[in-house]
């Protein structure tokens, strides 16, 4: 007890504030979210995520090599296509010519040892802005998982590395896992988005895919209620079943009892998504002048690693890699 115990010991020298640090937050925690367009030339700003741009190919390029120098180990790719290109069913999903197989060529041809994740999921590609086939207003599981099945193996095809399907349909890990055994992409990982909950910070996102406007309703039906945590055990425990090597969770600050919920109880690796309602709400902060920007970036990304996250999902990346690498 005090005064023989007094903890702010440790705490008086930038030394032994570092010897004792618990967690630590480096580069090689960082997953880029890039936004890849076929209409950005070469780059488009996304109002509502300040600091962000759709990029065109081959501004990806440049971007794939960036985050080769900065140590990110990995990019996740998330499309905006031409809205004439968009129908009921997201077709264009599906085409092997496609802008996301010409990206994740773009990524490995400028920076072979960069990582490649992909969205498996129809929202950027549908008229109607949910993640599947509709009938009539209710989104159709088999069948969705059936157009998931052929855009995964069209990305892994491509060359990507990880597949990461988002949509939340029942039974889509072991449909997409069979078919990539089946198909030889034995080593082809899958990162189930398994703890997706329907969530207000989409929002920026939408905007800068494009489905914003489009989207017809909410998604409360496939994706999870935020006010369920014993759920997502259920949801992890069926997608490791069925073959998922990674999970995730997201949004990730609102979820942080979840992302530690999920890494005690199960031995994967499990990542957050810090979204772009996250990601936007520092940004306006940070531009206002209440907040330090970049201490506040960097003290979001250590409480994912402090709630035992592998991983972080970031539009934040290629900044923080730069604060973290001095």
């Amino acid at each position: 007890m005090y005064p023989s115990t007094r903890l702010r010991r440790t705490r008086q020298a930038d030394w032994s504030r570092r010897l004792v640090q618990e967690k630590t937050l480096q580069t090689s925690d960082l997953v880029w979210s890039v936004v890849v367009s076929d209409t950005a030339d070469p780059r488009e700003p996304v109002a509502a995520l300040p600091g962000v741009d759709r990029l065109s190919l081959k501004a990806l390029a440049e971007a794939a090599k960036e985050a080769e120098a900065l140590g990110i180990p990995a990019m996740a790719i998330f499309p905006h296509i031409d809205p004439s290109k968009k129908d009921e069913t997201g077709s264009e999903a599906l085409n092997a010519d496609g802008l996301v197989p010409q990206a994740i060529k773009t990524i490995k041809d400028a920076a072979p040892n960069v990582g490649v994740i992909c969205d498996v999921a129809l929202d950027p590609f549908t008229t109607h802005g949910h993640d599947g086939v509709l009938d009539g207003d209710y989104v159709a599981n088999d069948a969705t998982v059936e157009s998931l099945i052929e855009q995964a193996l069209i990305q892994a095809e491509a060359g990507c590395d990880v597949v990461a399907p988002s949509d939340m349909m029942d039974g889509r890990i072991g449909a997409i896992r069979d078919a990539l055994e089946g198909a030889g992409h034995h080593n082809t990982m899958i990162l189930s988005y398994a703890a997706k909950y329907a969530s207000g910070f989409y929002g920026p996102y939408r905007d800068a895919i494009g489905s914003a406007t489009a989207l017809k309703g909410d998604k409360k039906t496939y994706q999870m209620d935020p006010a369920n945590a014993e759920e997502c055990l259920r949801e992890v425990e069926l997608d490791i079943q069925e073959g998922a090597d990674m999970v995730m969770v997201k949004p990730g600050l609102p979820y942080l009892d979840i992302v530690k919920t999920l890494t005690d109880t199960f031995p994967v690796p499990v990542l957050a998504f810090q979204v772009s309602g996250e990601y936007a709400m520092v940004q306006a902060a940070a531009a206002n002048g209440w907040i330090d920007g970049d201490r506040v970036m960097l003290e979001s990304l250590m409480s994912f690693k402090r709630a035992g996250a592998a991983a972080v999902i970031t539009y934040f990346a290629p900044r923080a890699a730069k604060a973290l690498n001095g």
